[in-house]
């Protein structure tokens, strides 16, 4: 290879030293994020999308040819795509990819080619397009790519740095193009997080030396130590693991199906394929159930089941994936026959569904027309969707946003012909129109529709306004509508000094963040909350809720809701535990 070409090697390299110097500026990155609002979980988002990719093209090894690298990088990052920045640099990457897998080698040409269809990608999966963003950075970086090959440059080196110092220019101009940066003194977290992705790659073609492993726990966050989860006390009995000989090779909505179902019926799971084989582990108390779901793919092979209650061992997901696929395919293809295997504890019939956990499976539900899944954080406010006839809580917030796949898993247990998703957030909102579209594919027919809802408080409003035996269109229709009649008010601190509005905020200040913008800003959180609610009422509104975190005291909530009484009799006040962290009181005004 050439200074003047990539191939599938190189490119696998610098993909994944992209990813690494992502994941290394992650938390300074998370420092930039300001735009709404000082929140803090840009980097995050980034790099869990990014190393979602990152674990599936380390998996391949170095023999691994374009196309396939390519597909790793694209369905990696869109499954494991986490809010707004995370959607869109799946995005980029899956616009990136569709140039470049039909390509041994890359030059200059093909990489602006490249770069323009990733940037074409990214912009029609966002309705409203904002300037001053990660799009504009990747759109300038793209134009100079354009330019460069049309002035005929063609050592790769020259390309690279010209492309990266050019939009590095673009990124210092953001802050001209949203005024939130400008006042903080920042420029566009997500912008900068793109930027770091194209740095290390370049680093990566560069030869520089860097440790391109990929571990579980940074594709998961907050995940335990070895030594941590042997001291739990085991939740799923048996562990079961088997090789799936594949009928024909996955399509990414059957392998997000197949880890959905797995997901529901227990944990450690680890489910990777490649075009013949598929290697599945899952710790579960009915082995049966997974058996009889992987013979919808394929034949098994190489089946074990553990009865780990009994033998007091607990294995680890990535203990339990440590073979290469060249080993995995050497060890099937040099059987005499292809034999499943057996603990010595537990005979299994293939084809049936077994009783090993005591208990036989509850029958299934009688599928109905509509179901829903919401998106939610913190016990109490999904104890409260949960008794409006949501069917499906997913956890997750601000700074935990669920990935289209967890959206698509969610509704993957919902026994309905058409699944109407509440994300609650605006920064989960991508996530969730992307699973919408992925389920357009479905071979049962289930359908996703997704009401816009952008606070917990709509959320609520729009699952009350559900008629049942209404039209589905209908149902939406009027949910959405419902959206327009709340007003909703959020109290958090600031992670960071910055300028939001014309109003100063210090690092630990609490902070009244309604739908327009901050409305209150303070160093007690009840003051903030009252001064906050002040500004959005009106004489229209009758009814305020109040729904006060895990961070607040019931009696500080009950103090709160007199004052509230007393300032505005002509509502009802209702004080609901929420247990929501991050933030202390989430109240809306209807």
């Amino acid at each position: 290879m050439s200074n003047n070409a990539i191939d599938a090697k190189m490119l696998s390299k610098m993909f994944l030293t992209g990813a690494k110097n992502l994941e290394a500026k992650k938390e300074w990155i998370n420092e930039l994020n300001v735009f709404p609002v000082p929140d803090g979980d840009t980097g995050t988002n980034m790099t869990m999308t990014i190393m979602s990719a990152a674990k599936e093209v380390s998996n391949l090894g170095d023999a691994a040819n374009m196309e396939a690298i390519c597909k790793a990088i694209s369905s990696g990052s869109l499954r494991g795509a986490r809010g707004n920045s995370g959607v869109i640099l799946s995005q980029l990457l899956r616009g990136f990819t569709k140039v470049v897998k039909a390509h041994d080698e890359v030059d200059v040409k093909i990489l602006a080619d490249a770069f323009d269809k990733a940037v074409e990608t990214a912009y029609k999966a966002v309705m409203k397009p904002k300037e001053g963003t990660i799009l504009t950075v990747a759109k300038g970086a793209a134009e100079k790519a354009r330019e460069l090959s049309s002035e005929g440059v063609q050592d790769i080196e020259k390309f690279a740095s010209e492309v990266i110092k050019y939009a590095d220019e673009v990124l210092s101009k953001t802050p001209d193009m949203l005024p939130v940066l400008k006042q903080a003194g920042v420029v566009d977290s997500g912008g900068q997080g793109l930027m770091q992705v194209l740095k290390g790659a370049l680093d990566g073609f560069l030869g520089k030396e860097i440790d391109l492993s990929i571990s579980e726990e940074q594709v998961t966050p907050g995940a335990r130590t070895k030594a941590e989860a042997k001291e739990e006390d085991i939740k799923f009995g048996y562990c079961t693991e088997f090789i799936v000989l594949l009928n024909k090779p996955l399509n990414v909505k059957q392998e997000i199906d197949f880890k959905g179902f797995l997901e529901s019926i227990g944990d450690s799971i680890v489910l990777v394929a490649d075009d013949e084989i598929c290697k599945v582990h899952v710790h579960s108390n009915d082995p049966g159930l997974a058996i009889q779901r992987a013979l919808m793919y394929g034949q098994l092979s190489n089946m074990k089941i553990d009865n780990m209650r009994m033998e007091h061992r607990e294995k680890l997901f990535h203990e339990n994936n440590d073979g290469s696929w060249a080993e995995i395919k050497t060890e099937i293809n040099g059987a005499a026959e292809l034999t499943p295997t057996y603990s010595k504890d537990d005979d299994i019939p293939l084809g049936k569904t077994v009783d090993l956990a005591g208990k036989k499976a509850a029958p299934a539900e009688p599928r109905k027309e509509i179901g829903f899944v919401t998106v939610c954080a913190g016990s109490g406010l999904a104890e409260i969707f949960r008794g409006l006839g949501v069917d499906y809580v997913i956890e997750g917030g601000q700074t935990m946003n669920p990935s289209t796949a967890d959206i698509l898993d969610a509704v993957d247990k919902v026994n309905a012909d058409t699944v109407i998703v509440l994300p609650n957030n605006k920064n989960i909102i991508l996530a969730a129109n992307q699973a919408a579209i992925m389920s357009e594919d479905n071979t049962d027919g289930k359908k996703i529709v997704v009401v816009p809802s952008k606070t917990v408080p709509q959320g609520i409003t729009a699952i009350i306004n559900y008629v049942p035996e209404t039209p589905v269109e209908e149902v939406v229709a009027s949910m959405t509508e419902s959206l327009s009649t709340v007003n909703t008010g959020e109290v958090t601190y600031a992670v960071r000094d910055t300028k939001i509005d014309d109003v100063e905020i210090k690092q630990g200040d609490y902070m009244g963040i309604g739908d327009a913008g901050i409305l209150a800003v303070g160093g007690e959180i009840a003051d903030v909350t009252f001064d906050m609610l002040g500004k959005m009422m009106n004489d229209d509104l009758e009814l305020i809720s109040i729904y006060y975190g895990s961070d607040v005291d019931e009696k500080d909530a009950d103090e709160l809701r007199n004052r509230v009484s007393e300032k505005f009799p002509q509502c009802d006040v209702e004080l609901q535990f929420g247990g929501q962290p991050i933030y202390y009181y989430i109240v809306s005004a209807e």
